[in-house]
C-alpha cells in the first residue's frame, strides 16, 4: 500500500539576472505542485539566476545573489513540506560548478554539480563552469552562513550521489548528461535509484522535439525506472527561445507532456505514478539485473521524507502518444512566443517592420499576427499576468484585447517603402496583407531620399552614377542598389522612434529584420539596409521552410492576399522596370537555388563541410542531376560568395535561432571574416579531383548511353514494340535507321537444330541532319591501319548523301544466314575458347562487311558487346580484324 507518487515538473519563463522575477515564478510553482497534491518539485536548470547570464557566471554577485533567493526559497511558506530541487550556479574550493540544491523543510540534503558539460552549438559552459569528474564520491560543502543560520547545517554534501527517501531514491541528471554516450541515468538505475531527474536548458530547433522525447523514453526503456524532465520556456534574452516540453516517463512510455509554446509564465505538469511498475518491470529484464548485481554503489543521502501518497485509491496517470507539432506550426509559435518575451521586457511599444510583399517580411508580419493571436487567448483563458503585460505595453490600463487585428493596430506598424523600381503589385500585396493583419500601415517613397544622397556624390565628383540596364558597370549597379536598401533602413528607424508620438501614444518601436537563414548564408543583402534591425524572427529560418508556413498561415489565418505573394518571384526591386515588369530576381542574382542553398548551409555546419569535402559529398548526391564538373562549379560559387560576405554576420541582426545552420557569428558559428575567396589550395584539390572524376563520368554516360538489350531473344520485341521515327536518331541507339545485330550461338549440349548463328540485321533511312548528330561515333571506330585511309575518305562521302536505299530486312536475313557445319568444324564443343572465338569474330564482321556494307550504305552502324563488357559503336566499313568479343546470354 501507499506505493503511488505525484510527481511535479515545472516549466518556467525565467530571465537571466532577473533574480526577483526568478524567485517568484520558482515559488508559484511550488505551490502549484502542492494543490497538485505533488510531493516532489523538479524546476529547470540554473533556475534561480537564469541559464543565460553569460560571462555573469564569472561575477562573484552572481553566486552571492543566487544564495539569497535560496535563502528565500527556504523559509518560504509555500516551499515547507514538499521535497525541492532547483538550479543555481555554486562555488566550491574556488571553483564553479552548475548545481541542483536538494531540500526540504528548511534542510539541504545534497548539492549534485554537473558532470557532463554542454560546449558546442550555443552553448560554453566550459568557459563559466568545470564538471565534476569524482564520480560516485562526495564532499563536504562549507554553507554562507546566512544558509546556516537558517538551516542549522554547517556543511553538505556535494558531489555525485543520491537520495534516498523512506519509500524510493532519486537521482539526478543535469541537460547534457541525457545525451552524451555514457549518461548516469544507467549506473542509476543498475544501483536501484528508482526515479531519475534531468533539469535542462534546451533550446527549440525545428523538428527537433522527437529527439528529446526518444532519449527520454529510452532511457527508462532500457533500464526501468521513472524519469522526470524539466526546461525552461521563453526568451531569457537570448536568440535562443527554451521551448518546454516537460515531461515524465515510466519504464519506456509517456505519462506527462508539457507545452512547447507558450506566453503562460509558470507551467506545472504532474503524474501521479506506481513504484510498484518500475521494481516489476526491473525484474523481469534478467540482464538487467545480473548487470545490476556487479554495479557498485552511489554515495547514499538519507532523507526522512517520503514522496509516495496517502491516498491509496488515487489513480495512477494514463500512458499517453506524444504529440508533436509540424514545422510550420512550429514557426507560427516559436518565433511568436519569442517576440512577445522581447517586447514585454524590452519596454517599448510595439514593433515596425518594412513590409515589401515579399515572402520573408510578410513571413515576419504573420509571426506578429500569430502573437496577437495567443495574447488574445492567454487573456480569455484568464491569465492575468499576460493582461498586465499588454496594459502596459499599450499604456491603457484597462485596455483588455478582444480581437487580435484590433491589437495588431496598437502594436504592429508595417510600412511599404517604394521607390520607382517597385512594381504596383508588390505595393498592392503589403497593403493588402496589411489590411488582414491588422496593422497600423502606411506607404511611403524614398525616391527623394536617394536622390539627395546622389546628389551628393554627383556634386563631388561630377559623375552620375547609372544602372546596368542603362549601361551602367556592375559596380554602378551595385552601389545605386545598396544606397536605396541602406535609406530604407534609416527611414525605418526614424519611423519607429516617432510613429508613436504621431499616434499621441509615449515610447518608440522595436524594428523587425526579415533576412532568412539562406540570405544570411550567402551574404545576399546590404550590409545596414532592412536587414540590420533590432531583432529578426525569421533570421534562423531558411527559405523553404517560410514558403510552407506561409501556405500554413492561408489556412490558419486566412490571410488569402498570401495567395498571391507565394507565387510571386522573390525580388528585391531594386533595379528598373522592364515595360512595367520585374527585371531581377533573387536567384539569379544569388547564382544559385534556394534549395541549393539549404543543402550547402547544413553540409557546411551540421555536416562539418569544407570546400572539398562538400563536393565530394555532392557528386555523389547531384550524380543525375549534374556532372562532376557543375558540381565543382556550384561548390566553388558558393565558397566563393560566402567568402566575400562573410563579414556582414559580425553585423548579423539578432535573430531567432531555429536552425542547426545558422551562420550567426555571435556565438553559434564561430569563423574567421576574412577570407581569401579564390581559395587557391581547396579548389585546386576539388579542380584535381574534377579531371579524375570526368573521365569516369564520361566513360559512364557512354555505356548508359549504347547499352544493348542483355538478352538477344528480347531485341526483335525490342525494335517492333519500339515506335520508330525514321527522321530521328537518338544517343540511346536503337532508333529506326540504325542497324540492329544480333548473334546466336551454340552452347555445349545443345541441339543441332539450335545451334546456329542468326545474324539479323534492319536498317532504316537516315536524314543527312541525323547523320550529322551521329558523326561522333567515327572518333570511336576501331580502325586497322592499313584501311584506315580509305575507310576515312569513303565514311566522309558517305556522311555528305541525303538519301539511302532502303533493305529489305527479310532477304537481308536468308542472305545472312550461316550454314552450322561451318560453324562446328572451326567452334565446336571441343574446340578452345580463343579459337570459337576468333572463328566468331571472323564469321560475324566478314558477313556484315561483305554483305551489308558492300550491298548497303556505309552509314550502318554496328552495335556490339565487347570483351570487356563495353559497348562499341563501329561503323560499317571499319575493318573488323583482331576485334575481340565475348558471349554474353548467347549473344557475341
Amino acid at each position: 500500500m501507499g506505493r503511488t507518487a505525484t510527481l511535479a515538473t515545472c516549466t518556467l519563463n525565467q530571465w537571466a539576472m532577473d533574480f526577483e522575477g526568478n524567485m517568484s515564478r520558482i515559488l508559484e510553482s511550488i505551490q502549484k505542485a502542492k494543490e497538485l497534491g505533488a510531493k516532489y518539485r523538479l524546476g529547470p536548470e540554473l533556475e534561480i539566476c537564469g541559464y543565460g547570464c553569460g560571462d555573469h557566471f564569472l561575477e562573484s554577485d552572481t553566486f552571492l545573489h543566487s544564495w539569497q533567493v535560496l535563502a528565500n526559497l527556504l523559509t518560504s511558506p509555500e516551499a515547507q513540506d514538499i521535497l525541492c530541487d532547483v538550479g543555481m550556479p555554486v562555488m566550491h574550493k574556488n571553483v564553479a560548478y552548475n548545481c541542483r540544491v536538494t531540500f526540504v523543510n528548511k534542510k539541504i540534503l545534497l548539492i549534485r554539480p554537473k558532470i557532463a558539460m554542454c560546449n558546442d552549438g550555443n552553448y560554453r559552459e566550459t568557459r563559466w563552469f568545470t564538471g565534476w569528474t569524482k564520480r560516485k564520491m562526495t564532499e563536504d560543502y562549507f554553507l554562507p552562513r546566512m544558509i546556516q543560520d537558517i538551516t542549522g547545517q554547517k556543511t553538505v554534501p556535494i558531489g555525485d550521489a543520491v537520495i534516498s527517501t523512506l519509500d524510493t531514491c532519486i537521482g539526478s541528471e543535469i541537460c547534457e548528461e541525457l545525451w552524451t554516450s555514457h549518461s548516469q541515468h544507467i549506473d542509476m538505475s543498475l544501483d536501484g535509484v528508482e526515479i531519475i531527474t534531468n533539469s535542462s536548458g534546451s533550446h527549440h530547433e525545428l523538428r527537433k522535439a522527437y529527439v528529446r522525447v526518444d532519449l527520454i523514453k529510452t532511457a527508462t526503456m532500457k533500464c526501468g525506472g521513472i524519469y522526470m524532465f524539466a526546461n525552461f520556456i521563453g526568451c531569457d534574452g537570448e536568440r535562443t527561445y527554451y521551448d518546454g516540453g516537460s515531461a515524465i516517463a515510466i519504464n519506456g512510455e509517456m505519462v506527462c507532456q508539457g507545452p512547447q509554446f507558450s506566453v503562460q509564465e509558470v507551467i506545472v505538469n504532474t503524474a501521479t505514478v506506481d513504484l510498484e511498475d518500475v521494481r516489476g518491470y526491473r525484474n523481469s529484464l534478467r540482464s538487467h539485473s545480473w548487470r545490476a548485481s556487479h554495479s557498485s554503489p552511489f554515495p547514499r543521502i538519507h532523507c526522512d521524507f517520503a514522496v509516495t501518497n496517502n491516498d491509496y485509491f488515487r489513480h495512477t496517470t494514463n500512458v499517453l502518444e506524444w504529440q508533436y507539432h509540424t514545422a510550420e506550426e512550429e514557426i507560427s509559435d516559436g518565433p511568436a512566443c519569442w517576440l512577445w518575451d522581447y517586447l514585454r521586457r524590452s519596454g517599448q511599444g510595439g514593433f515596425f517592420l518594412p513590409l515589401s510583399g515579399g515572402i520573408d517580411s510578410s513571413s515576419t508580419a504573420c509571426i506578429v499576427a500569430s502573437m496577437c493571436h495567443k495574447v488574445c487567448d492567454a487573456v480569455k483563458n484568464g491569465d492575468t499576468k499576460v493582461l498586465s503585460d499588454i496594459r502596459r505595453i499599450i499604456g491603457d490600463r484597462n485596455y483588455v484585447p478582444q480581437d487580435p487585428r484590433e491589437l495588431a493596430n496598437k502594436v504592429f506598424t508595417t510600412c511599404y517603402m517604394g521607390s520607382e523600381n517597385s512594381s504596383q503589385e508588390t505595393r498592392d500585396r503589403a497593403a493588402g496583407l496589411a489590411q488582414q493583419v491588422g496593422s497600423f500601415h502606411l506607404t511611403i517613397s524614398i525616391d527623394v531620399a536617394v536622390a539627395a544622397l546622389l546628389s551628393i556624390f554627383t556634386a563631388t565628383l561630377k559623375l552620375v552614377p547609372r544602372f546596368k540596364a542603362m549601361g551602367g558597370s556592375p559596380r554602378e549597379n551595385l552601389a545605386l542598389q545598396n544606397v536605396q536598401a541602406r535609406v530604407r533602413m534609416v527611414l525605418a528607424y526614424l519611423f519607429a522612434q516617432l510613429v508613436l508620438w504621431a499616434r499621441g501614444r509615449s515610447g518608440g518601436l522595436l524594428v523587425l529584420g526579415s533576412a532568412n537563414v539562406d540570405e544570411c548564408l550567402r551574404g545576399y543583402m546590404t550590409k545596414y539596409d532592412c536587414s540590420s534591425a533590432d531583432i529578426n524572427p525569421i533570421g534562423g529560418i531558411s527559405k523553404t521552410d517560410l514558403r510552407s508556413f506561409i501556405q500554413y498561415c492561408i489556412t490558419k489565418f486566412g490571410f488569402t492576399t498570401l495567395e498571391k505573394i507565394y507565387d510571386a518571384p522573390p525580388t528585391a526591386e531594386l533595379e528598373p522596370l522592364s515595360n512595367g515588369q520585374l527585371a531581377q530576381t533573387d536567384e539569379v542574382d544569388m547564382g544559385m537555388t534556394y534549395e541549393e542553398l539549404s543543402i550547402y548551409g547544413r553540409l557546411r555546419k551540421q555536416n562539418q563541410c569544407g570546400p572539398y569535402s562538400m563536393f565530394t559529398k555532392l557528386v555523389h548526391t547531384w550524380a543525375d542531376r549534374c556532372s562532376p564538373e557543375q558540381v565543382a562549379q556550384k561548390v566553388k560559387h558558393f565558397f566563393r560568395c560566402y567568402a566575400i560576405n562573410r563579414h556582414k554576420m559580425t553585423t548579423l541582426t539578432p535573430s531567432y535561432h531555429a536552425e542547426s545552420y545558422s551562420p550567426d557569428d555571435n556565438r553559434f558559428d564561430h569563423r574567421q571574416f576574412l577570407y581569401n575567396a579564390t581559395w587557391p589550395w581547396q579548389f585546386g584539390c576539388i579542380d584535381e579531383q574534377t579531371q579524375k572524376l570526368m573521365v569516369v563520368y564520361e566513360e559512364r554516360k557512354e555505356q548508359q548511353t549504347d547499352r544493348l538489350p542483355s538478352d538477344s531473344h528480347n531485341i526483335n520485341n525490342s525494335i517492333n514494340n519500339r515506335k520508330s521515327d525514321n527522321s530521328k536518331v537518338t544517343k540511346q541507339g536503337w532508333g529506326s535507321g540504325m542497324s540492329h545485330v544480333g548473334v546466336e550461338v551454340p552452347m555445349e549440349g545443345q541441339g543441332l537444330e539450335s545451334n546456329k548463328v542468326k545474324i539479323e540485321g534492319q536498317l532504316g533511312t537516315l536524314q543527312s541532319s541525323e547523320i550529322q548528330k551521329q558523326s561522333a561515333c567515327n572518333s570511336e571506330m576501331v580502325e586497322d591501319a592499313s584501311e584506315s585511309s580509305i575507310i576515312g575518305e569513303k565514311t566522309s562521302r558517305n556522311l555528305g548523301q541525303t538519301e539511302h536505299t532502303p533493305v529489305d530486312s527479310n532477304l537481308e536475313k536468308k542472305k545472312m544466314l550461316v550454314d552450322m557445319n561451318e560453324v562446328l568444324e572451326k567452334c565446336g564443343s571441343t574446340s578452345s575458347g580463343k579459337d570459337r572465338m576468333s572463328f566468331l569474330e571472323r564469321m560475324v564482321f566478314n558477313r556484315c562487311q561483305s554483305r551489308v556494307s558492300k550491298e548497303y550504305d556505309s552509314s550502318l552502324e554496328i552495335l556490339v558487346e565487347g570483351v570487356n563488357g563495353y559497348k562499341r559503336k563501329c561503323h560499317s566499313r571499319a575493318p573488323l580484324e583482331g576485334k575481340r568479343f565475348r558471349l554474353i546470354d548467347g549473344v557475341a
